[in-house]
Order: C-alpha cells, then structure tokens, then sequence
C-alpha cells in the first residue's frame, strides 16, 4: 500500500470516528491533513481555524497564506509539503485546545508522521512544540533544529512561532522570517547530502555547514 493509500484510510477511520471524538459531530467537522505523501519536510499547527473548518483544509486563512507565502519564498511549493495540526477540528471560538482533545487526536497525528516519515518536522505554535519539548518555552527554542528520537526513528524537529501570531505582532513577524531563512539552509544542507543512513554522521555535517546552527542531541 503507498503512502497516498494509508492517508486515505486513516483519513477515512478518522471521519467516521469523528462523532466519538472531541469537537466533532460528523465527518464534516474534521479538517485532515494535506500535501505531499512522501514529503521530507512536515508542518505541524495547533488547530482549524473558521475557514479551515469551511473549507476542510489546514492553514487557508490568513496564517495560511502566510505559511504558504513564506514557503514560497525559499523556493518550496506547498504542495511539495505535509501540513496538519495537533487537532484535526476547530476549538469554539478559536480556543486554545484542551490536554484531554489533544490526547483524543494524537494517534491520528502519529500515525501520519509513522507513514509520511518526514525528514523535518515543523512545529508551528506553542500547543505543536510542546508533542516534541513538553517542559520549555517557544520563546527559548525557536528557531533551533533538535535531533528527536521519536517512534524509533532520529528526525530533526524545528519549532517556530506560529504564523497567526506574526501576524499580529511585528517583532515575532521578524523572528519568524528569521527562523525561515535558518530552516531554508538546514533543508538545502540536506538536499545536498545523502540523508539515508546514519544519521549522526548527518549532523556533524549539518554542524560543520554553513548553516551555524547547532543541532542539540536530546
């Protein structure tokens, strides 16, 4: 089965569990992840928002066009890219969400990254950042490339601020430009070399590279 196929049937089990789940009373209310199914680089968000929830797709508001902008910019189209969120519903009123909803929706979310097997994963958000770094602050970590060890595979996971909060604030817009260019030359770094196998001997490169970006071993 391609990886195409198990995101099909695991968006299928997620829709037809929708009315056991937190938030949602049917399939409609259930906003799936997208992109690419062999995709290198994954974005993980917090929630849907009021246009998600409409039109049933991930960062299609104005966060969205900003994700998708900033993407472009550094020559990566969106759809090259995985994008999902912690929950796959909107929260009342745009809501932080709950530890119990969060909890209810981790298997689906693991289960993409299990199939996806993404080389970078980009949390966007405090609620992301914390799947990967529970006991820190975004404001300390942002930025930073992390080798994770998760499921029994070493990735690397990138937090950055979500793009709803550059948007309102002029100084995270500059950090989050800025983390952009970081993760535009941690990607390119990888592109460059022969990422299959040990993945050690990838971030001693990736620390000898242009990149000046330490990857911290947790």
């Amino acid at each position: 089965m391609t990886n195409k196929e198990k995101l099909e049937t695991l968006r299928k089990k997620l829709e037809k569990n929708a009315p056991n789940l937190p938030l949602a009373k049917t399939f409609k209310d259930i906003v799936p992840g997208e992109g690419n199914p062999e995709a290198m680089l994954m974005f993980i968000g917090e929630a849907a928002g009021y246009y998600e929830h409409l039109q049933r797709r991930p960062f299609v508001g104005a966060a969205g066009k900003l994700l998708t902008q900033s993407l472009e910019d550094i020559g990566i189209s969106r759809e090259d890219v995985w994008i999902s969120n912690i929950l796959k519903v909107r929260p009342p009123e745009n809501r932080d969400p709950l530890p119990e909803e969060i909890k209810a929706y981790k298997p689906y979310l693991d289960a993409e990254v299990q199939i996806i097997k993404p080389k970078i994963i980009v949390t966007l958000g405090r609620y992301s950042m914390t799947k990967f770094f529970p006991q820190t602050y975004i404001t300390k970590i942002h930025g930073q490339a992390h080798w994770v060890d998760w499921e029994g595979r070493r990735l690397i996971v990138f937090p950055m601020y979500h793009p709803a909060a550059a948007l309102r604030s002029q100084k995270v817009m500059e950090l989050f430009k800025a983390d952009f260019e970081i993760l535009a030359r941690i990607i390119n770094s990888l592109n460059n070399q022969s990422i299959p196998g040990n993945m050690e001997n990838e971030a001693e490169k990736l620390q000898d590279s242009e990149i000046n970006q330490q990857l911290t071993f947790l």
